[in-house]
């Protein structure tokens, strides 16, 4: 492992976790990534407000955020929801910190900046928070829902000032039925990379697909918020988060020798996410993958190449891993750290057929995410045997990972017999807010216990 980071960004490290040996002929490599990011946010730096540990603007720029509210007609039913909408974006604009330039807009067929209202961002400080408190009180529901509309004009706001971090909120309670899906995936395609965003539901009246392949597109996270109630307290703590990002733009840098594939790139914690297609070609046999933001944080990414078959005693550098995030001044960007994936053949059966115990780990939170998925939808389709085998092996799964947290979001969903051997049966009856958490937060992992 080497480190290369700078004083004025967050200092990275990456650990690789692997079992590099192979029978002879082998050719299937799977190696754990874990990217440590520390310094960057409450220990360190300002992060989202822009400051790094010298004093400077990370990345020669400050930071910025936009909120979008959705404000169509279904957020008055109940007045609850709009009612949260308000003190929560509220809640989230006090959390602001000095400096950060920020917007409010408000999502309906179109959408609408509420504050500043002058096409572009203000920046936070006690007198901008007040007048953009005063101008939420003035927000109402009426109209219909166009989410890529509110996510081109955060896009356009974002890009009225030199920011170094860009971010978005975005809340809604319905579905995007005011544009085609192929005019939301136009928005996301156009808005990838130039900005993180985070995405909640409200309610149980929207799409759970939508919401969580805007934040997938944009790198953030996505939740469910049955109770407007609680949207205050959800989006302080998202805003804390964000305020304590870093470094934005940070790649995930594969390089590989001639005659080895690669077979897919995941992130595994602390959700599954699968970056495979994201690759942009960065070089001869390079490519670079988005992790977007980060602050003080850990994450863990799964890589599996295929390299060409060997004879005993040979050994290889299957693949290079290396962290890069821009460079402010327009140049090559800037290494933080780097690990390296080996591949060795040898003769011995127990080194050869161990399995790393990371890898297996994180193999089977992926599956524990592909199998609720399945298992929801064969539900909803009323194909009660499909989903009786696909959430009984979730259940499986997360007794055997000591994934507690799904375990008990799909307690909801089933009755358990024997988690042990994934035997269950269907509830006959679910609430629909149980069903929409579990889909929304079926990707969550736990980490693997070193």
């Amino acid at each position: 492992m080497a480190n290369f980071s700078k004083s004025t960004v967050p200092q990275f490290s990456v650990d690789v976790y692997q079992n590099e040996f192979l029978p002879e002929g082998g050719r299937d490599v799977s190696a754990i990534v874990t990217v440590t990011s520390t310094g960057g946010g409450t220990s360190g730096a300002a992060g989202l407000g822009g400051f790094g540990h010298a004093g400077g603007p990370i990345g020669g720029g400050t930071a910025g955020v936009v909120i979008m509210v959705d404000c169509s007609g279904s957020m008055d039913y109940p007045a609850t929801k709009m009612r949260g909408a308000r003190e929560a974006t509220a809640a989230a604009v006090d959390i602001l910190r000095d400096g950060t330039s920020f917007a409010v807009v408000a999502g309906t067929h179109v959408a609408k900046e509420v504050y500043p209202g002058n096409g572009g961002l203000a920046v936070a400080d006690h007198r901008t928070r007040a007048e953009a408190k005063e101008a939420l009180r003035r927000l109402s529901a009426g109209g219909g829902t166009a989410i890529g509309t509110w996510l081109r004009l955060a896009d356009r706001l974002l890009s009225s000032a030199e920011l170094s971090i860009r971010h978005g909120v975005l809340l809604t309670d319905g579905r995007n039925e005011h544009e085609s899906p192929e005019e939301l995936r136009a928005a996301l395609d156009a808005c990838a990379g130039r900005f993180t965003c985070d995405a909640r539901g409200v309610g149980t009246d929207w799409e759970v697909k939508e919401v969580t392949g805007i934040a997938s597109a944009l790198l953030g996270t996505a939740d469910i918020v049955a109770d407007p109630a609680g949207l205050a307290a959800d989006f302080t703590s998202m805003m804390e988060t964000a305020m304590d990002k870093g470094v934005a733009d940070v790649a995930l840098r594969l390089w590989t020798p001639v005659g080895v594939e690669i077979v897919f790139v995941k992130q595994v914690a602390p959700t599954v996410e699968d970056l495979t297609g994201r690759r942009t070609e960065a070089g001869p046999r390079a490519g670079d993958y988005p992790t977007g933001s980060w602050g003080d944080e850990s994450r863990d990414y799964h890589v599996s190449v295929r390299v060409p078959r060997a004879a005993v005693g040979q050994e290889m550098l299957a693949a290079r891993v290396s962290l890069l995030a821009p460079d402010p001044a327009g140049g090559d960007p800037r290494p933080l750290s780097q690990g390296l994936v080996r591949a060795v053949w040898t003769d011995d059966l127990a080194m050869s057929t161990s399995i790393n115990p990371q890898v297996a780990h994180y193999t089977g939170q992926a599956e524990l995410a592909d199998v609720i998925q399945q298992g929801l939808d064969a539900r909803k389709s009323g194909d009660r045997d499909g989903a009786t085998a696909k959430l009984g092996r979730a259940v499986q799964l997360a007794a055997a990972s000591g994934n507690a947290d799904t375990a008990k979001l799909l307690s909801k969903v089933v009755d358990v017999v024997d988690a042990a051997t994934g035997t269950v049966r269907l509830k006959a009856k679910v609430a629909e807010a149980d069903e929409m958490t579990l889909e929304t937060r079926s990707t969550k992992t736990v980490r693997v216990k070193r």
